[in-house]
């Protein structure tokens, strides 16, 4: 591995400046004015390559939805930044989602959206519900969709008119393709939620969609679902997942007790991370209320190719360490060295494949507190540590160790090495407000 692959980087979520210009953007208005930068996911490619997805929106009580003049109009925007090893970038890809110009993009939006960099080097764009979107490595073009078109407010739906894969996918060391799916009716809810989680039996590419065979469920009975729900790409046992034919016992079922109030009901999937090729963290989180989480039970079931939940990750807290303040709830994992990260308000923990806690980085300790501005994105393709700065937008990369014993001294350099790293990129992009704009890098809208 590259000597650059591996040292402490810290990159600008930078925003496109003629696009910033274009809408005549004030970077220095509160984001109570109606306007935001948000992060959404990163991924790192073998090369040592990384993508960034985030978004830029304005919404500004007052301004009609058709409103044609740039610097007052309405608007949505999914920017994707493409990184080199050494931290230059190589190009940014553009999409609309939202604003009065007609400007129709290729890419299926939707909600939870997330990346993957698949083995042939397409980038994955995935979205629930069941959407996914594959764009090419340089991010120049949209190689081919996959687009659900499943039920959707306010629209007419025809059954089995789309073309759907997964809600997210995520990769295992060999090329396996590790996928979420939604389903109808989940919770009797009259929308589409992540339901399963699956393995592809092949390879997804511009030209072939696998089969997903599903191995685990959260609600184990949708209700409402129907034949006309069922997905020839979702099977269990050789056949399409319905009401009679899906992985069971579901999640839920199998840790009943630990949810006291109500019963895992309204209960949330997480996105799932391979620990290797054959066994999986899938995270589920119990139902949110608006008073506060903290101390609603969370599972961080360890789940084996077969579907079965062969045990957890143990050691959180619920109170003390709980996800939900601040709505924690992103797990990445180094699939080659079989260690699985979490990082929330009170701590970034880290366990082996066993599952047992082997490091926890207390951010009441002065030497971690600013681990609680970041948001734990992803492990890069090497294992390295991608974190977002919420407020700075800034993404650090922090090398992988081989021994968890020696993750709190590899933080503790890279957050020193931030600092620093940061004031050199204040004095050679001079943000404003935090805000990164970038124009040398190509912009490819998509």
């Amino acid at each position: 591995m590259s000597k650059d692959a591996r040292m402490i980087q810290t990159l600008p979520l930078a925003l496109p400046g003629a696009l910033v210009d274009y809408h005549g953007l004030d970077l220095t208005a509160p984001y109570s004015k109606g306007w935001g930068v948000h992060f959404f996911d990163v991924v790192g490619a073998p090369s040592g390559e990384v993508y960034a997805l985030y978004g830029l929106y304005r919404h500004t009580y007052g301004v009609a939805d058709d409103e044609q003049e740039p610097e007052r109009a309405n608007f949505g925007y999914r920017v994707i930044t493409r990184y080199a090893a050494d931290g230059e970038i190589l190009g940014v890809a553009l999409f609309r989602t939202g604003g009065a110009d007609d400007e129709k993009s290729a890419v299926v939006d939707g909600g939870d959206i997330s990346l993957c960099v698949l083995p042939d080097g397409l980038l994955a764009i995935s979205t629930t519900p069941n959407n996914t979107t594959l764009v090419a490595s340089d991010l120049s073009q949209v190689s081919a969709v996959y687009d659900s078109k499943d039920r959707r407010p306010f629209e007419p739906f025809t059954p089995a008119e789309g073309d759907p894969f997964a809600c997210s996918v995520s990769v295992t060391p060999s090329g396996r393709l590790l996928c979420t799916v939604a389903e109808y009716g989940v919770w009797r809810y009259g929308n589409f939620l992540t339901n399963l989680v699956g393995l592809a039996d092949g390879a997804l590419t511009a030209d072939t969609r696998p089969v997903i065979n599903t191995l685990a469920s959260l609600d184990p009975e949708p209700a409402h679902h129907s034949d006309a729900d069922l997905r020839a790409h979702a099977t269990f046992q050789g056949a399409p997942v319905g009401i009679a034919n899906r992985p069971r016992p579901a999640l839920t079922e199998l840790v009943p007790g630990e949810d006291r109030l109500s019963n895992w009901r309204d209960s949330r999937l997480g996105r799932p991370v391979p620990l290797s090729d054959s066994l999986f963290v899938i995270p589920f989180y119990a139902k949110t209320f608006r008073g506060g989480s903290r101390g609603r039970p969370f599972v961080f079931a360890l789940v084996n190719e077969q579907g079965e939940m062969t045990g957890r990750l143990h050691g959180l807290h619920e109170w003390r360490d709980s996800p939900f303040t601040g709505f924690c709830f992103n797990l990445a994992a180094d699939a080659h060295r079989g260690h699985a990260f979490h990082l929330n308000r009170y701590g970034l923990y880290a366990w082996n494949k066993e599952g047992a806690l082997r490091a926890k980085l207390d951010t009441e300790n002065k030497t971690f507190r600013q681990l609680t501005h970041f948001t734990l994105g992803a492990c890069a393709f090497n294992g390295d540590l991608l974190l977002i700065h919420r407020k700075q937008h800034l993404l650090l990369r922090i090398p992988a160790p081989d021994d968890l014993t020696d993750l709190a001294a590899t933080v503790e350099d890279a957050l020193r090495s931030y600092t620093r790293q940061r004031t050199a990129l204040k004095k050679q992009w001079r943000p404003i407000n935090w805000h990164w704009t970038q124009t040398s890098a190509p912009v490819h809208r998509i």
